[in-house]
């Protein structure tokens, strides 16, 4: 795809692009090991235990010591009543469904209320995709999409994969060209969120092209 002509050093094209950003490890809980008589990270297995009794259900989701194998369920809920879970997460429980299961390992919030330290991963491969070229003023919107949560903050994500450093990041926003939708001071230290969006103004600066080309998924080799 041609994203730039040599005829457009008036005009330059707007761009709008998605990125999928899809973090590759769950967190791990940090927890006392019985077998390793030490405290050890545990990863999620995406495995669920299922248990009836009666008209109630408890659930859990398996999680492992990453050194011995040890297993720690983790409590989804006790003593629930059947008629009270929605059907979609009750087939799911069922079923094992292990998609299901990994999205819920990625329930940080949650986590926190069953162990008090925690390792994260920042680690994520990204996903571009074009969604819309126009001739405008040579601005460039990304737009975020998470299915599941990220611990990879903003700044980090966006000096990767548009190659340019953190602190020149830092010096676009302060000038007004780099812009965030929800805008928030602390923007670029926070981990980058689902339907979120940041706009460049890249009409006036000298790596335009290769920002567009970066951003948008192109080879620039």
């Amino acid at each position: 795809m041609n994203f730039l002509s040599e005829d457009q050093d008036d005009m330059q094209n707007s761009f709008r692009v998605r990125w999928t950003v899809i973090p590759l490890h769950a967190p791990q809980p940090i927890l006392a090991c019985s077998t390793c008589a030490a405290p050890r990270p545990f990863r999620s297995s995406d495995r669920l235990r299922l248990n009836a009794n009666g008209k109630k259900l408890d659930a859990w989701l398996i999680y492992k010591c990453t050194t011995c194998d040890n297993t720690w369920n983790r409590t989804l809920f006790e003593r629930r009543a059947i008629r009270t879970i929605d059907p979609a997460t009750l087939q799911a429980l069922q079923s094992n469904d292990a998609a299901w299961a990994r999205r819920y390992a990625f329930d940080l919030e949650g986590l926190r209320h069953k162990a008090s330290r925690i390792e994260v991963f920042p680690e994520s491969i990204v996903h571009k995709t074009m969604l819309e070229e126009c001739v405008g003023e040579g601005n460039l919107e990304i737009v975020f999409s998470v299915p599941l949560p990220s611990q990879l903050r903003l700044d980090r994500l966006l000096a990767g994969e548009l190659a340019i450093s953190r602190s020149r990041l830092q010096m676009l926003t302060v000038a007004g060209a780099l812009c965030f939708d929800p805008m928030r001071k602390d923007a670029l230290r926070r981990p980058v969120s689902d339907g979120s969006v940041v706009r460049i103004s890249v009409a006036d600066l000298p790596d335009r092209d290769a920002l567009t080309l970066a951003a948008c998924g192109a080879n620039t080799g």
